[in-house]
């Protein structure tokens, strides 16, 4: 089985063009399955063909007797049915015995965002009269006023900024590009940055990255969510204060301005319409609190 799951990986990878984020996902994911098995059944050793629909189902309920959350039992399912249709793709099994095992039920979340005043106040936290205050408000704007992902902005490069047309060339999940046009707010915060970047730059060993830690090398996922933390902070009570609360913001700010939802999609790098379609829910609680504080007879 160790084999197979090896071989699933670099599927993953090389095949798929997965994130080596994601692969490290989907491999913690088939580890904690064989913990299960080893756990369940000591002394009987795992082969593809030995494990059935029951069995899939047993380990559903040990996570939940686990106390995993409902959203995590379903990634951990989604796994298995996509490591298992790969084995029967590869002629491995005669057939998926995750295929129809049923996903729990997950509770719709709206996505976590801040409302226009506090986006307007979050901006004016950074420090610009400092290197590091200027890479801050430049990544700020970039991240609401282009609304991309944090593995996009950390792998975001220089070459990769049109000043002369206002737009940034992105990579995205499985390694689509896409060009997002961004403001004059963004565009005055970039050149002020990278009039600056080089003062970082010379710290390290000449990374393309735009955006740069104080020794030089490409901002880190940590690193970034830390500032997002305490910036966030600084103007909002949300619990959550990650990047993906701006992404979160430009979709919605978008929507609620009149926006085509399908204009949103290509801007977000969505794959299907409905994952966009959540951020409607969002602007119809803002349309309805508009209908409430003016029309005569909401009352």
């Amino acid at each position: 089985m160790q084999t197979h799951i090896r071989s699933f990986l670099r599927y993953l990878h090389i095949g798929r063009n997965y994130s080596p984020h994601t692969v490290a996902a989907y491999e913690c994911d088939l580890r904690e399955f064989l913990a299960f098995w080893e756990s369940e059944f000591p002394g009987r050793v795992m082969t593809p063909g030995g494990v059935d629909r029951r069995s899939i189902r047993r380990f559903l309920a040990w996570l939940h007797d686990r106390e995993f959350a409902s959203r995590s039992i379903a990634r951990k399912l989604a796994c298995l049915k996509s490591f298992f249709r790969y084995l029967r793709k590869m002629h491995v099994i005669a057939s998926n015995p995750a295929a129809t095992v049923v996903s729990p039920k997950l509770e719709r979340r709206l996505p976590r965002t801040l409302d226009e005043a506090s986006v307007a106040r979050l901006m004016d936290q950074p420090d610009r009269t400092s290197t590091p205050g200027a890479r801050d408000a430049a990544l700020l704007e970039v991240l609401y006023g282009a609304g991309i992902r944090l593995s996009e902005l950390i792998g975001l490069r220089v070459t990769d900024i049109d000043f002369e047309n206002g737009t940034i060339k992105v990579t995205g999940k499985g390694s689509k590009q896409r060009i997002i046009p961004f403001g004059a707010k963004a565009r005055s915060a970039l050149q002020a940055y990278i009039a600056v970047r080089a003062e970082l730059a010379c710290r390290g060993r000449g990374a393309p990255n735009v955006f740069l830690s104080s020794r030089g090398n490409p901002m880190s996922p940590k690193g970034v969510n830390r500032l997002m933390n305490r910036y966030i902070g600084m103007v909002s009570e949300i619990e959550k204060r990650s990047p993906h609360v701006l992404r979160h913001t430009f979709a919605t700010h978008l929507l609620n301005r009149g926006a085509d939802l399908r204009a949103v999609k290509e801007l977000l790098g969505h794959e299907s319409l409905s994952t966009t379609q959540l951020y409607t829910h969002v602007s119809v609680d803002h349309l309805r609190k508009v209908y409430a504080q003016a029309h005569p007879k909401a009352s």
